[in-house]
């Protein structure tokens, strides 16, 4: 997908990807193939294809005053996330004209635990395993947030995390 945070994504710095095919041939997407967008690709659409190899093409920089931006991202991330707990990362996307988080803690969601696994008290956007938590425990505390933000606001959150299996 085209992961991305603060003002970075993967769609400015992807040059061209090699993948495999669904029969095993070996393919290329220059830039504007890899069809990138918000929390997607073109391997979104197609799960058969296996990236092999991705050309980056970073922009140049003062090495300085890239550690000083790398250093504040890091912060910021600290601060923010609940990076002491397992998880997979910011659970949902965001809604149009809605941010998750916001609407998950406005519903009073926050530490709502589903058995260990529980929507975090730092970021209501974080759903953490706190020790022990099972694949049913988060699908139903997924399927909890959802229902309770859909009731409250009329908005339906979809999963940014991908659930295979």
């Amino acid at each position: 997908m085209n992961a991305g945070a603060y003002d970075g994504q993967m769609a400015l710095i992807v040059r061209r990807t090699e993948y495999l095919d669904g029969e095993g041939n070996l393919c290329m997407a220059e830039g504007p193939e890899n069809a990138f967008g918000y929390r997607k690709s073109i391997f979104r659409d197609h799960p058969e294809w296996t990236i092999v190899r991705a050309e980056l093409e970073l922009a140049e920089g003062d090495p300085a005053a890239i550690l000083l931006k790398m250093n504040d991202l890091a912060q910021r991330r600290r601060e923010k996330q609940p990076l002491n707990y397992p998880s997979a990362g910011s659970t949902f996307k965001r809604p149009e004209g809605h941010f998750a988080g916001q609407l998950i803690e406005q519903c009073g969601l926050k530490g709502l635990s589903v058995g260990a696994a529980q929507v975090s008290e730092k970021h209501a956007g974080f759903l953490i395993n706190r020790g022990g938590a099972t694949c049913a425990d988060m699908l139903k505390l997924i399927e909890t947030v959802q229902n309770r933000v859909r009731e409250a606001f009329g908005v339906q959150l979809e999963c940014e995390v991908r659930i295979i299996g």
